[in-house]
């Protein structure tokens, strides 16, 4: 009868864990600062940064 309770409560205590949502709020990706992303993938900083648009070539 012991075992029965222990099982059912180990099966109460994974639904109740499984149940839980975590949801994230916020306003999207989180953007890559120009001098990061630089780092990362090579280049000029300007051509990361959204405010140098009009200065790249052949746009």
């Amino acid at each position: 009868m012991k075992s029965i309770i222990k099982i059912t409560g180990a099966l109460i205590v994974m639904l109740m864990m499984t149940s839980c949502v975590v949801h994230a709020h916020g306003n999207g990706p989180k953007k890559v600062p120009p001098g990061q992303a630089k780092k990362i993938y090579g280049g000029s900083a300007k051509d990361y940064a959204p405010g140098q648009v009009k200065k790249r070539g052949g746009y």
